[in-house]
């Protein structure tokens, strides 16, 4: 018979369990469970790197088998590869100077105030300042709108312009509610539509009454000592107008200096715009 090395191992034919039979049951170790989950080999599988752009091509192509459809690859390429600066410099001449709305930069010096104060700021705004008592906080109000069946209830204004509500009586449910206003005495208007915003149900026998609420944009270059804005409402219904002017003298607001005082809390805040 031949040699067997001795640094080889031979298994008997014994010991090889057939193909298909069934496998004995192993025995567990003593210091282990019934409990314990079976062990299982750990693994490893090697990371794949992403394909080629030659092989994407090929695979888009082939997975886009559609009449007409065209597979777009995505691509990135930097500046500095096609031989591009990163940086780019702008240099601003005297004509050239960005244009900063007059409220942005009065609120940028306010908060630079505050920053050197050691106390309370107290300043001073121009702003639209209503020449007339609201109307909703009036005796007669409710006697206006009766009468005129429209009335203006209130109206307050801010940097972008003059914001308010109008009440009317709910004559039919087709109506219409606009503002007509004027910078210049009247010489050129402007109308602007009403929108609904809310009902107020019946009372002490009246009718309902619908509410409406409007913006009147202001330009910034308008708000200067002394201009005046001014403006009436109109209601439409029933294919006849009534009107709100003040009782003939107009609801107008006059550009003021309006005093304020900002607390010396608001030093850290943040004044953001576009």
């Amino acid at each position: 018979p031949p040699a067997v090395p001795t640094n080889s191992r031979v298994t008997p034919w014994s010991s090889v369990p057939a193909k298909g039979a069934p496998q004995p049951p192993k025995l567990q170790s003593s210091g282990s469970s019934s409990c314990d989950p079976a062990l299982r080999p750990i693994i490893r599988r090697r990371a794949r790197s992403l394909p080629t752009s030659p092989e994407r091509r090929k695979r888009a192509a082939v997975q886009c088998q559609v009449p007409g459809c065209q597979s777009r690859v995505n691509r990135v390429r930097f500046a500095d590869a096609l031989g591009l600066e990163l940086t780019e410099v702008k240099v601003f001449q005297t004509g050239e100077d960005p244009s900063i709305p007059l409220h942005v930069l009065s609120r940028l010096s306010i908060n630079s105030d505050l920053w050197y104060s050691s106390s309370d700021l107290e300043f001073t705004m121009q702003c639209l300042v209503p020449d007339f008592q609201q109307p909703a906080d009036c005796m007669d109000f409710s006697s206006r709108l009766q009468e005129q069946q429209v009335c203006l209830e209130r109206v307050t204004s801010s940097d972008l312009g003059l914001s308010g509500t109008i009440q009317v009586r709910n004559v039919a449910f087709e109506k219409q509610v606009s503002v007509r206003y004027t910078f210049n005495q009247w010489k050129s208007l402007h109308e602007v539509c009403a929108h609904w915003h809310g009902s107020i149900p019946e009372k002490n026998g009246q009718d309902q009454i619908d509410v409406f609420s409007f913006f009147l944009p202001v330009p910034p270059f308008l708000l200067q000592l002394s201009s005046v804005v001014q403006f009436a409402a109109r209601y439409q219904v029933n294919g006849r107008e009534y009107w709100d002017n003040n009782r003939g003298k107009n609801y107008s607001l006059t550009c003021r200096n309006h005093p304020l005082k900002m607390p010396r809390e608001c030093e850290e805040s943040w004044i953001h715009f576009i």
